[in-house]
């Protein structure tokens, strides 16, 4: 028995609509896998991107208690070697029965500011110990940063795409998912990847 031409045509239209659905479907399916995942991933990231910036917050405030500590022993050795200066100048004026009590005066002003001194420096080696850890957790901090903005593109990328059913554009989101999860990756694991001109173009 023939076929009518017109049977035809319907059938292939039909088969081809149920082809370009079936596509639609699995695409959609894809596109909620990936951001299903992505946002899993991000939040991984995020909770340990606050527990950084908490740390910061604790290195800077120590490096600020540490330089105004520093500070301070600075201004007690000024005023012990100051106030040692002064009773060496009066020592010479006095009568030589007063003059032990000025040496053992003095000699205690000079052990204090070579204390303070002795502390000052430590405070100084404990706040640019502070900078340091700062300036490693704030590069951790940089690529959870980046991190979130690549993925941030990537789903904008991915819903695009679940309203226009285009697979094209689900593997152009592929490349910002790509990227964002490698740097989650080095944020996590401490990885010594960080695109310094990136990262001084957005600062």
């Amino acid at each position: 028995m023939d076929l009518d031409p017109k049977d035809l045509i319907d059938r292939a239209a039909e088969a081809a609509q149920a082809r370009k659905e079936a596509s639609a479907a699995r695409l959609n399916a894809a596109v909620a896998v990936t951001v299903a995942v992505l946002a899993t991933f991000m939040g991984i990231c995020k909770v340990k991107d606050d527990n950084i910036v908490q740390a910061m917050q604790q290195a800077q405030a120590d490096k600020l208690d540490h330089w105004a500590y520093y500070q301070s022993r600075t201004l007690r050795a000024d005023v012990a070697e100051a106030t040692a200066v002064q009773l060496e100048l009066a020592r010479a004026g006095v009568a030589p029965a007063q003059a032990p009590a000025y040496e053992q005066a003095i000699a205690s002003y000079r052990a204090k500011a070579t204390d303070q001194v002795k502390k000052r420096d430590e405070l100084k080696a404990q706040a640019e110990a502070d900078q340091k850890a700062y300036d490693a957790l704030n590069y951790r901090d940089d690529q959870f940063d980046l991190s979130d903005a690549l993925l941030a593109i990537a789903i904008a990328l991915l819903a695009v795409t679940a309203l226009t059913r285009l697979w094209p554009l689900y593997f152009v989101a592929l490349v910002p998912t790509f990227f964002g999860v490698v740097m989650g990756i080095a944020g996590l694991a401490a990885l010594p990847l960080h695109p310094d001109a990136l990262v001084k173009l957005l600062s």
